[in-house]
């Protein structure tokens, strides 16, 4: 029995799809180390514990049976998954023994997610193993998304979405932000999500001028901005959703400017978001937007991300960005302002490309 969230059948199809990217690229066998790429693929284990240990990894051959490797801790989970004379416990001395197993499994370089694999586990296996780089293959199946994943997203930020409605109760003046931050977690487990998709943001006036502020002690006050930027992961798939409130009933103008030229900068972007746009355009909008209010200096990041598994993917929403938009891809639209006297706007929508436009997912987009 699979405890996977796909049936077999849309794991097989990924794979699939990977073999034919891999003999495009030439490349006959594919190491997956990274822990979203490896669940993508089979199902088996989304997360690493931390970042020098692994839950195992996938060997993607072009002509053969896939591997499963893993250790002891986890062989009745992939059993769940996978059939057992493909799977491969690794115990004691485990660079070694996957070499040595690797080498029987394939004649000729492996190639590997230089992103994933440590440089330590790197010169233990290339002792014994020949090995070439090999990036952005699997990567480049999860940037457009599946119907069901897109719904599954649909889903995740439709309850991102309930907890920003619920915010305004929870940002109460002499909360702390770290306060803050744990009630609304507790909304997040309250209406399902199995967990947050990244550390919280809560960040009250100037702390909020910082794009990635950490909760700490500062207390919610009468009259006070608090920029909420928060994630939960529904079904496996991540949410992220920013918005910027006020406590009290008489924000400043400074305040309602500025949001005002966020949400219009928003907009800017999302009129022109459709397939055959180069990504960089989407942001190029937004910043268009702010430079006719001569405000674009305060504007000091990318306009959003690719989500999915995870909370940051492919593509980045920059002025750098290379490629087009393409129907199925999910990207979240985020400009913001920032002034480190008074604080910082910014506001979140995540989109899902379609044939024509784009749409904003969640209950309502509201």
């Amino acid at each position: 029995m699979s405890d996977a969230l796909f049936s077999p059948d849309v794991y097989a199809n990924r794979r699939e799809a990977l073999r034919a990217r891999m003999r495009d690229a030439g490349q006959s066998a594919l190491l997956v180390s990274h822990a979203a790429n490896r669940f993508y693929l089979s199902g088996f284990e989304l997360h690493d514990s931390q970042c020098n240990e692994s839950s195992g990894m996938l060997l993607i051959l072009a002509d053969g049976r896939d591997k499963l490797l893993t250790d002891p801790r986890f062989y009745d989970a992939a059993r769940r998954l996978w059939a057992e004379e493909d799977i491969f416990i690794y115990t004691g001395q485990r660079h070694t023994r996957i070499a040595e197993f690797l080498k029987g499994a394939h004649n000729g370089p492996i190639g590997f997610e230089t992103k994933a694999m440590s440089v330590d586990f790197h010169t233990r296996l290339r002792e014994n193993l020949a090995l070439a780089p090999c990036d952005g293959l699997v990567e480049g199946l999860r940037r457009v998304k599946e119907p069901a994943e897109i719904e599954a997203l649909d889903r995740s930020t439709a309850l991102n979405e309930r907890v920003m409605l619920a915010a305004p109760e929870v940002l109460r003046p002499g909360r702390s932000e770290g306060e803050a931050a744990w009630r609304l977690e507790q909304l997040f487990r309250d209406f399902g999500a199995s967990e947050l998709s990244f550390a919280p943001i809560v960040a009250v006036d100037s702390n909020a001028a910082l794009p990635h502020a950490e909760p700490g002690r500062t207390l919610i006050t009468e009259e006070c901005m608090v920029l909420v930027d928060m994630g939960g992961r529904l079904d496996g798939y991540c949410s992220d959703q920013t918005r910027t409130f006020w406590v009290g009933s008489n924000p400043p103008k400074h305040f309602l400017r500025a949001l005002e030229r966020t949400q219009e900068a928003q907009a800017k972007a999302m009129e022109i978001i459709r397939p055959g746009l180069p990504i960089a355009d989407a942001y190029r909008a937004a910043y268009a937007s702010f430079q006719r209010h001569g405000v674009e200096s305060a504007f000091t990041h990318a306009l959003g991300h690719g989500i999915g598994l995870e909370t940051h993917e492919a593509p980045s929403v920059s002025p750098l960005a290379e490629g087009v938009l393409e129907p199925g891809m999910v990207i979240t639209v985020e400009p913001g302002l920032y002034y480190p006297e008074w604080g910082g706007i910014r506001w979140e929508h995540t989109v899902v490309v379609t044939e024509d436009g784009c749409r904003i997912l969640g209950a309502d987009g509201a």
